[in-house]
């Protein structure tokens, strides 16, 4: 078999596991045997073995000779990682997730554009301008996905030009939230112009070096997004509950 098809089943062996760790299907503490990865996906040692190499540099578990592969708590998983975070979005705790990924975002992304503006790098301006425009063109034809890459192109550039590169791999996660908004329907129908106005005015805080206003408009970006979820959420949830008499 060749090094493709072995990366791309025991890519798919470390996605099927993770997900099932996710949603508490295996549990911390549960002691897995090679044996038992092999058997339940149907994969040589081979695949199985870097399979688990993956899932250990997540974290998720802890490979020991004669003891078996170990689930480890989710506090001691790299909740980082996108993968990681794409796990968690698609199990029962996705609204967990959400709202820490929110709280995350509230925390860095004010900071993050306070620093952009202390810099005040022209460039950066010019290409957070553009993202904004995009995110207009796209909310205008009503493309959410256009919207979502705009959007995320966006914090990219507003996180790396913070000049903190620990905020500028966070960009990852941005990511991450973004495309799982859109892809889990938590995007509002009509995309409104009104977020848009706001990152507009961090491209200009940006560029005139005023990071008190980059960072309250970075503010009420997050915080207005964060609502969105919310309400959406409890839209879906009063949806589910509503028995017909």
């Amino acid at each position: 078999m060749s090094v493709e098809a072995l990366r791309g089943l025991h890519g798919q062996v470390v996605d099927a596991v993770g997900r099932s760790l996710a949603a508490g299907e295996i549990r911390a503490g549960q002691v897995l045997r090679l044996e038992d990865v092999q058997e339940r996906y149907g994969v040589s040692r081979t695949v199985a073995r870097e399979a688990v190499r993956v899932l250990e540099s997540k974290r998720v578990v802890t490979s020991r000779p004669r003891v078996g592969v170990t689930v480890r708590p989710m506090s001691a998983w790299n909740l980082y990682d996108p993968q990681v975070i794409r796990w968690r979005l698609a199990s029962p705790g996705r609204e967990a997730q959400l709202r820490e990924l929110a709280e995350l975002r509230a925390a860095v992304e004010p900071a993050a554009a306070a620093l952009a503006a202390a810099r005040q790098d022209p460039r950066v301006r010019d290409e957070l301008a553009a993202h904004a425009r995009a995110m207009d063109t796209a909310a205008r034809a009503g493309d959410h996905r256009a919207y979502v890459t705009a959007d995320a192109a966006f914090h990219r550039v507003l996180l790396t030009a913070s000049g903190n590169g620990m905020f500028a791999q966070l960009a990852e996660v941005t990511e991450v939230l973004l495309e799982a908004r859109r892809e889990l329907l938590l995007l509002p129908e009509r995309l409104e112009t009104t977020a848009i106005g706001r990152h507009h005015e961090i491209a200009e805080a940006v560029a005139a070096g005023r990071p008190d206003e980059a960072a309250q408009a970075a503010a009420d970006i997050v915080g207005r997004a964060r609502a969105e979820v919310e309400q959406i959420l409890e839209d879906s949830r009063v949806r589910v509950t509503e028995v017909p008499r």
